[in-house]
């Protein structure tokens, strides 16, 4: 009988795991971070509050004058302050935005009927002590956008003061308390739908910004879908972003998976990021295997100051039996990935050991291509990294190179003669171009406006970790400071 409670159990606990992702790209917003964007949020709340309608309200009361009739309006809000908030995370739910001391300064009209008289005059009125509860849900959309949205939300005015002028102003006296109480109604009534409102219409179009998918090139993608509701502790909120280059013309998972990316506790800046070695390798993957990683190296390519050309007669000088089977012919370099390189991050180092052939061609008279000699190669290029402009960017230094013949058409020979020539190709043409692809960088998923400062960057273990304080509007001409490489 047990058995058959267990064995679904256990069921239901491996399909989870197994259908458990891990992000390939993490961004935390710290409590600094959150201060922030409510130092962002109270400006545009404040703006709209201040836009609060207070209706008309009229009404009679029994006084020992006798039956007085009243009304209040033309009311208008002439200043809205909101001195003091505070916004803190609750775990597993969202936030908790807290605002006190606000008050606001409000004119008008007033019209009084009594004792078979008619009177009219102004007030200025002052709301003191209110405050705002506000509760923030997040979670995550159809597209793998953040949303957020209102759970709940309470309001109160501690005091109300009004200050009646005209003639005959001393009636109002007489039924201050239900002025008060008409007007403090009113007034908590309004606050609780424009901050559903704000959230609706201001915050919610904010977070539509957020890229899902950010277009590379003609070949490839990079996925940043939320891998789920951004999980929310006592200090920080992650989101987990599914991080994964794909080639758009046919999509296939990787195969291989993302490891396990825990971030150091360090809040000091409003954002963090981790980028998994995931990322990097699924681009590596998706080029590979849409056969981009396949570099030509030809004559004019090379250096005028160099003397090693690449035609049959140089390179005669080092395998005699190429320019004895092709005289005085041009040659051309095909090189070309093996497999799909990987990028290898560990504390304080980054590196990419990418296997290569290189394929050499002669050109004959007729434009064909002979078939010369297969190198395999391995390298070792330490990669720097950094981020400009809200874009990952990177390049590569060449350290070490490991030569083999793996077939040659013109006899054997020793690989060691062609150590300078290979070496030379590889630092002074291969190199600037694959930089010239990695400096253009890969963009971050960022908000739009959003603008990075003060970014550090260091490597982790199986990830790069990089902090940034954020600025959230339009730069303009200014130029925004960008991090050096590792």
């Amino acid at each position: 009988m047990v058995s058959s409670y267990i064995a679904p159990l256990l069921l239901a606990i491996y399909l989870s795991a197994a259908g458990a992702v891990n992000p390939g790209f993490v961004v935390r917003l710290t409590q600094n971070g959150l201060d922030y964007a409510r130092q962002v949020g109270i400006g545009v709340l404040q703006q709209e509050l201040a836009k609060v309608h207070i209706p008309d309200f009229s009404g009679s009361t029994h006084t020992h004058v006798g039956k007085v009739k009243y009304s209040f309006n033309s009311m208008t809000i002439r200043n809205f302050q909101l001195p003091s908030s505070q916004i803190s995370p609750v775990p597993s739910v969202g936030f908790k935005l807290s605002i006190s001391g606000a008050f606001i300064e409000i004119n008008g009209k007033w019209h009084v009927k009594a004792l078979h008289m008619s009177t009219k005059g102004g007030f200025d009125l002052k709301v003191e002590g209110l405050s705002i509860s506000v509760g923030l849900k997040v979670g995550s959309d159809a597209a793998g956008r953040p949303d957020i949205a209102l759970s709940d939300c309470s309001n109160h005015i501690s005091d109300v003061k009004i200050h009646v002028s005209g003639k005959l102003s001393w009636l109002v006296d007489v039924f201050r308390h239900k002025v008060d109480s008409a007007l403090r109604k009113a007034i908590e009534n309004q606050i609780c739908p424009v901050v559903g409102n704000a959230i609706a219409d201001k915050l919610e179009p904010v977070l539509q910004t957020l890229p899902v998918t950010a277009k590379i090139d003609k070949v490839a993608a990079i996925d940043y879908s939320l891998t789920g509701p951004p999980p929310v502790t006592a200090d920080c909120v992650d989101l987990q972003l599914k991080g994964e280059f794909f080639e758009m013309s046919h999509r296939t998972p990787p195969p291989f998976s993302a490891p396990s990316l825990t971030l150091p506790v360090d809040h000091n800046l409003m954002l963090y990021f981790g980028v998994s070695d995931y990322l990097f390798n699924t681009a590596g993957f998706v080029y590979y295997s849409a056969g981009k990683l396949v570099f030509l190296v030809t004559d004019n390519m090379i250096p005028k100051d160099f003397n090693i050309r690449l035609n049959t007669s140089s390179f005669g000088v080092l395998i005699p039996q190429l320019s004895k089977m092709y005289p005085d012919m041009l040659m051309k370099l095909q090189i070309s990935s093996t497999s799909a390189p990987a990028l290898d991050i560990k504390p304080g180092n980054v590196t990419i050991s990418p296997k290569l052939d290189i394929q050499a061609f002669v050109i004959l008279p007729n434009s064909s291509l002979a078939p010369a000699f297969l190198l395999n190669l391995t390298t070792t290029a330490v990669a720097k990294v950094s981020v400009n402009s809200g874009r990952i960017v990177g390049n590569l230094e060449l350290s070490r190179v490991l030569m083999d013949l793996k077939h040659s058409d013109v006899g054997p020979f020793s690989v060691a003669i062609l150590n300078a020539a290979v070496n030379y190709y590889l630092s002074h043409v291969l190199l600037p171009q694959v930089n010239q692809i990695l400096n253009k960088g890969y963009p971050l998923p960022l908000l739009d406006n959003l603008q990075l400062t003060d970014v550090v960057l260091q490597p982790q273990q199986d990830f790069l970790l990089f902090g940034a304080n954020v600025h959230y509007g339009k730069a303009g001409n200014r130029t925004w400071p960008d991090v050096t490489s590792i």
